[in-house]
């Protein structure tokens, strides 16, 4: 991409894995826009720090499974910075209930956690195409987990989610083409604020159980999976529609801990 072409928007960008690419981005050339759904002071947090770093930022606030709310976010991203080069997907929700307890699984948590993890991020990349397409290229990654292709995580509707994302992956990278490339990012445990809220007084057990079982002796931490979202930007032109794994192993370890005791 020419240094006249770096502008990315990281959705979720002000906390974990959002927050890490978006500096990483930053470190590496690119405007950033941060957008956020509730965490503004972690967002604006984000930006300071990417002015720091030298680059331009903007926090913008928008619920990525409202459609008119990305369109607005992405109008005023193009107004301010510039062409948009890059689209990072990181938003997402989840709720944490025991595989086993289906009955606490509502139609409210189906449609709440679709319309963000999958729909949201259609609608960002439906919202970005044509800014990408006038500008002569783009990427787009979407953030999606081992969950996946696991079946195990912090509930059922969480892992079907993540299937569908990384079915969309594909279907808009076979869309998009040639000019735009789409890919994916499957991360595994990841170490922080987020999974320590959701799992309470499991995380540490949960944790240490991973380091123990994982092939690399390591969790993920939210700068291991924004480097592996930077190799799908600035590596191969030739990669699209793959999502790749950045674990430390689970795939191939076989190993499946127990969320709940």
């Amino acid at each position: 991409m020419s240094a006249s072409h770096k502008v990315a928007i990281v959705t979720g960008g002000g906390t974990g894995v959002g927050h890490a690419t978006s500096l990483l981005l930053a470190k590496q050339g690119y405007d950033v826009v941060v957008n956020y759904s509730r965490s503004r002071d972690d967002a604006e947090q984000t930006v300071a720090e990417i002015q720091k770093a030298g680059r331009r930022g903007l926090a913008v606030q928008a619920d990525v499974a409202d459609d008119a709310a990305c369109r607005r976010m992405v109008s005023d991203a193009i107004t301010t910075l510039g062409p948009i080069s890059v689209l990072v997907n990181c938003a997402g929700t989840t709720q944490f209930i025991p595989f086993g307890e289906l009955d606490q699984v509502s139609d409210e948590t189906w449609d709440r956690l679709y319309k963000v993890n999958v729909v949201g991020a259609f609608h960002c990349a439906r919202a970005v195409r044509d800014s990408m397409l006038k500008a002569g290229g783009g990427v787009i990654i979407n953030v999606s987990s081992v969950a996946a292709q696991l079946g195990q995580g912090s509930s059922i509707p969480y892992c079907c989610t993540k299937a569908a994302l990384d079915n969309l992956t594909v279907s808009l990278a076979r869309t998009l083409a040639p000019t735009i490339r789409v890919n994916g990012v499957a991360p595994g445990f990841i170490a922080g604020r987020w999974t320590q809220a959701g799992l309470g007084d499991s995380y540490e057990r949960i944790k240490t159980a991973y380091e123990q079982s994982l092939p690399l002796k390591r969790v993920c931490t939210p700068e291991d999976i924004a480097e592996g979202i930077l190799s799908l930007i600035l590596g191969s032109v030739l990669v699209t529609g793959q999502t790749l794994t950045v674990d430390g192993g689970m795939m191939i370890s076989g190993y499946q801990v127990k969320f709940s005791e």
